[in-house]
Parts: C-alpha cells; structure tokens; sequence
C-alpha cells in the first residue's frame, strides 16, 4: 500500500506556493497498471515538498476527495495516475555497458532526428556516464538551455528569492513606480483560491492608501515610472515575437495583449509604459486623483517607499519557466542572475553571468555558450554531456537549492510542454520528466527518467536538421521511454 502522503497525481499546473523543507520518504507509483516500482527511498533535504510540487499534491487531495463523493473531479477522465517522487531511488547499480547502447541506438538512428544526434545518459546517484553518442559536441539546444539559466539564478539568489516591485515617493508630488524585474506581475483581477502573482491591484491598494494618509482624504498625484534596473536592448535577436515580450524590469502579465498566460500571443512594444498606464487607471479606480498621462522618469535614491509587492519565490518562477517553457521569466532569471553578480542587467551581461555560474558549479564548459536565457537565440550551443551533468547536479545532497530544477520538469503525458506526448501505453509515460526544446530544424530533450531497477537517470538528446518537429519529437519521446523500459 503506497502512503497516502505519496499517491500524488499529476497533471495539473498553477503557481506553487513557496516550498515547506523538510527529509520525506516516499516510495515510487508506476503508471496505469497501477504496478509498484522498486524505487526505494528518498532522503535528501531540500526546498521542495518530498519532491512533488505541494500545488500538485494539494490538487491531489482535492480530486481524491471530490472522486470519493462521486463528483469525479478535475483530471478524472485521466485516471487515477501517479509520477514518483523526482529523487524517489537514489541509488547505484551494475549494468553491461551495452545493455542500455543496444536499447538505444537503433532509436538513435530514426531519420526524424537528422544526422548524428547526440545523446548522454548518467546515473543520478553514482554521477557514472552509462550512454554516450556525440555527447560532447556542442549543438543548438533550443529550450533546454532554460535548464541552464535557471540552474544560475538559483545558484546565484537561492529558492526563496523574490523580485519587488515598488511605488516611492517621486518630484513635485508625483509617485515613481519602480520595477525589479518580475514578468509575473498582474493587473488582471485575481479570483479563486491558491497562490498568487504579486498583483498590481495590491500596489495600486497601498499607495492609494499611502497618498491619502491618515485623514483618509482626497489624493492628488501623477505617476512616472522606472524600469532602469535592466540595461541595453530590451529586443530579443529574434525581434518582434509572439513567443516573448521585449525585457523590460517593469511589465505586467508578461506584456500579454490577451487573456492568455502561456504560449504564444500578441505582445505589447513597450511593456514598462503599459503597465504604468494599467496602475495609474487602477489608482485613478481608488479615488486618485491622477494628473496627466506617466511619464518615464528615475526614482531618487533617498525617495521615501510608498507600497511593494512581491513575486513568488524564485523556486516557483523556475518550475513555472520550465514547465510551460516561459520565456519572459527565463530571460528575467537570466537577468536577476546578473543583477546578482554584478553585471550588467543587459542579454550580454546576463550570458557572461549566467556562464560564470555554470563554471562554478563544476560543469563541463567546453564549447557552451549561452546567448540568452531562453534558447531562442540559435547562438546558443551546449553539449547532451553538459546537460545531462547539470540535471544530475541538481539532484546532488549538498546542493538542495538547485532542486526546482528538477521539480519544474514537466512530467510525460501529464504537465506542461509534455502533457500532449507520450500515449497511455507509453513505457515512459509519467515516469519520464523532461525539458523540451524546439526551433525550426532543431529538437531537443533533457530531463530525468526512472530505470526498471528504480534509479534515476539524467539524459538528454539533442537533435539538429530536422525535417519534421513530431516526427522528431515522437523519436525523442521514444529514446526517453527507452530508459524506463524492461531489457
């Protein structure tokens, strides 16, 4: 009998509230069959709930009482599947070096991935190499390089780190709303139950608030607003995008023009000006008045603080950029990465610090470039070997403050960028949890899978000159699964 505690369903995705620590055991599900796996168990402390997303166990919960009282429930209709716990069976073992050779390159060789893919696979717990094709030519690896950025920011800020927005005092009587970088901000109305963006509302609340003091009278200001904290271009190389917002320090709903929060969509030209106007409007809603339009302006050092909010702990961001593959907050995480590290704020000061870390995690650098934090420069080029290193670093004891790293990988068949692959009869259906990448002529997979004999795996493929992404990304699904199939 699995413990209550450890029968977590997955698929099903929303911002997780910052991670309780704490050393949980917990044994490993399979998939539908409903099978038992040797997993072991897991005894690392970390910032995560006993390895699962507590938004997803909490969710869990809910169906799991909705189902007992014949409502069905969210996600019903996907039967009752559990992924195991991200380090469930941290253990080591023997295996012929060409168990796992014969296994996988046959796969290696589908037409769909193009010309001498490369591939690495290693053993979370013993860090020993089991697999290697090519794994240590640099290639272009689209998305999953967001695995490397936000392995930096939270090697640079920690898990619990959180991006402030602010409102000072500003000239002549005015307010300055000052950015810091947090793309999650909102100015949409917040309904329903569960954890939160910093809302712009809240901000505009306070400093409503704030402008009429005590005697609660009438208020009277105008708005200039401060996105200074980031520098150079704020145009990604690929220019205008519906796939990301120019990076500005001070945006809302990622620069979004519709209702969405992830995915492609029409986005603003000038994010820092937009969300000026949405708070002058909301505090214009409180009975501010505000006189003329905002202005782009600097904050004072010495200016008096009216109102903050605050965003998510960087743990949450990172799941959140790596589930549903975000690139606004990859490229704010690239950015925070180098606020923190003394460069400059800018794509290039990002890179040089994002890199910076990378090397100081002891990771191998030969032939590693990050352009930008969300691989949608094809400038970028790391290695399978590099990637796979990174996930099985993440997953060391002395470093649990890269765990969200591994906790932020979609999960095969059920969250994000992987709910829509991996069929039911899917040998790695969620027991697979990896980061995709895809740009024209290049896909890519990196993540985490779990053995037969109840160990981790850290893999990652990398293809280029591809003709077909699903025929592409069928054959990458089929490499993954390999690794949690019987031999």
């Amino acid at each position: 009998m699995v413990p209550e505690a450890g029968r977590w369903l997955i698929g099903w995705w929303r911002d997780a509230p910052a991670p309780r620590r704490g050393t949980v055991r917990f044994v490993a599900v399979s998939t539908a069959a409903g099978v038992a796996l040797a997993a072991g168990a897991a005894a690392v402390a970390g910032p995560w709930d006993g390895g699962q997303r507590k938004a997803e166990r909490d969710h869990a919960a809910a169906v799991s009482l909705a189902r007992h009282a014949g409502g069905g429930g969210a996600g019903a209709g996907r039967g009752a599947v559990t992924a195991p716990p991200v380090l469930g069976a941290l253990r080591g073992g023997a295996r012929p070096p060409g168990d796992l050779g014969a296994a996988l390159e046959p796969l290696l060789h589908d037409p769909a991935l193009g010309p001498g893919p490369a591939a690495a696979v290693v053993d979370v717990a013993t860090g020993e190499r089991l697999y290697g094709a090519e794994e240590g030519v640099p290639r272009t690896p689209a998305s999953t390089v967001k695995l490397a950025t936000a392995a930096a920011a939270l090697a640079a800020l920690g898990p619990e780190h959180r991006i402030e927005t602010k409102v000072v005092t500003g000239p002549d009587g005015g307010v300055v709303l000052v950015g810091g970088g947090d793309p999650t901000l909102t100015a949409r109305p917040q309904e329903g139950p569960g954890p939160r963006p910093a809302a712009l509302r809240d901000l505009a609340d306070a400093t409503a608030q704030a402008l009429r003091g005590h005697d609660g009278g009438p208020a009277r200001t105008h708005v200039l607003y401060d996105a200074s904290r980031y520098a150079g271009p704020a145009l990604h190389v690929i220019g205008p995008n519906e796939n990301i917002a120019p990076v500005s320090a001070l945006m809302v709903d990622e620069g979004r023009l519709d209702d969405s929060a992830k995915g492609p969509a029409d986005r603003t030209a000038d994010p820092a000006a937009d969300a000026a106007r949405a708070f002058a409007a909301l505090l214009r809603e409180r009975g501010v008045q505000v006189d003329g339009e905002p202005a782009e302006g600097r904050a004072d050092a010495a200016a008096r603080p009216l109102a903050a909010v605050s965003s998510p702990p960087l743990a949450t961001l990172v799941e959140r950029a790596l589930t549903n593959s975000d690139n606004d907050i990859a490229e704010a995480l690239a950015r925070q990465t180098a606020l923190a590290s003394g460069q400059p704020a800018s794509f290039e000061g990002a890179a040089r610090a994002v890199t910076a870390r990378l090397a100081a995690l002891g990771l191998p650098m030969d032939g590693v470039r990050i352009a930008d934090g969300s691989g949608l420069d094809r400038a970028d080029q790391v290695s399978a070997e590099f990637l796979a290193r990174l996930l099985a670093r993440a997953a060391e004891p002395a470093r649990p403050q890269l765990r969200p790293v591994l906790t932020g990988l979609p999960v095969a068949g059920f969250t994000g960028t992987l709910r829509d692959r991996y069929r039911r009869d899917a040998a790695g259906r969620a027991v697979v949890r990896a980061k995709t990448g895809t740009l024209t002529g290049v896909n890519a997979l990196a993540g985490t899978a779990l053995s037969p004999d109840g160990r981790i795996l850290a893999f990652a493929f990398l293809a280029t000159a591809t003709t077909s992404p699903d025929a592409a990304q069928g054959a990458l699904d089929r490499l993954a699964s390999a690794l949690t199939a019987p031999r």
